[in-house]
């Protein structure tokens, strides 16, 4: 399972997710793709996202079940403590 959660990027840029992914609600994405696909889909984004940001979470064999990444902005930042991840929250 993957989703993938963009944030201010160009129209275009969902339209060529929309190829591989289900968008369940204006730029949150979910399916079910293999690793090199996942991989390429975020290599894509990061090229074309502008000024926006994103988050890929998809499956993973550790304690949580699942890894996470971040790109752009986003506000926030990925904590890793122990090998169990969290979300922070940046204030300006």
């Amino acid at each position: 399972m993957l989703v993938m959660i963009l944030e201010t990027v160009p129209p275009s840029l969902r339209g060529e997710l929309s190829r591989w992914l289900i968008e369940i609600k204006s730029g949150i994405f979910i399916g079910s793709v293999s690793a090199l696909v996942r991989d390429q889909l975020w290599e894509l984004c990061g090229q074309k996202i502008k000024k926006g940001g994103m988050w890929q979470i998809y499956h993973s064999n550790n304690e949580q079940g699942f890894n996470m990444r971040q790109f752009g902005n986003t506000g926030k930042v990925i904590v890793d403590l122990e090998g169990v991840s969290f979300v922070k929250t940046l204030f300006s």
